[in-house]
């Protein structure tokens, strides 16, 4: 039988936020992929081979491919597989044929959900280790953005940014932190705002509405 790559969402953080089929899974595997947050909170089972994601991308494909001669591989990664994940770098080296997917809720999805907020015409983007064209961020009456941050662009530096681009200083600005996790935070602010306020990059989403 040939053995397959299932790769598994396990959404922003909170087990609470996790789909049934994502939970039973890991807890099935036998091969275990993740990063050191992931392995630490679900590899817990006994007998698992368990291999924590680092820098080396190339060498946690080696490992899969090894270990796919034996077992299933079961790949965990933070949010939904989907979006800014690890699945376009296995697909790169794997087949199609030995994917499975298993979809997870991204912080994205949350943040707007906290805010009670509809998401299908924001403008989504990841600023975390990436930059993109201004014409994607540049103003204009009643745009949302979403965006992923990193220490670069984090809570402060990216409303300067915008308000660069066009938005006007009362913008709304929430910035969510840490979302699911018991010290989970959203800070409701304004562009002119943020720049007054404590830094926050870790674990954080930035929902801009005009």
């Amino acid at each position: 039988m040939e053995h397959k790559i299932i790769v598994v969402g396990i959404g922003p953080g909170s087990k609470d936020y996790m789909i049934p089929a994502a939970l039973e899974t890991i807890e099935q595997a036998q091969v275990l992929v993740g990063s050191s947050r992931a392995i630490e909170q679900y590899g817990r089972k006994d007998g698992q081979t368990k291999f924590i994601i680092r820098a080396d991308i190339e060498e946690v494909m080696a490992f899969i491919g090894r270990q796919l001669e034996n077992n299933d591989v079961v790949v965990m990664v933070s949010g939904d597989p989907g979006y800014y994940s690890l699945l376009e770098a296995i697909r790169r080296h794997f087949e199609d044929a030995k994917l499975e997917v298993i979809p997870g809720l991204s912080s994205m999805q949350v943040a707007f959900a906290k805010l009670g907020l509809s998401w299908y015409e924001a403008e989504l983007v990841s600023l975390h280790g990436r930059t993109v064209s201004s014409e994607r961020l540049v103003y204009y009456p009643g745009k949302v953005l979403g965006l992923l941050t990193d220490k670069k662009n984090n809570s402060k530096t990216i409303p300067a940014m915008l308000k660069k681009l066009g938005w006007p200083a009362g913008a709304m600005v929430a910035i969510c932190n840490r979302l699911s996790y018991p010290d989970e935070k959203i800070i409701i602010t304004t562009i002119g705002e943020a720049a007054r306020l404590e830094t926050v990059y870790l674990n954080c989403v930035l929902v801009v509405k005009s």
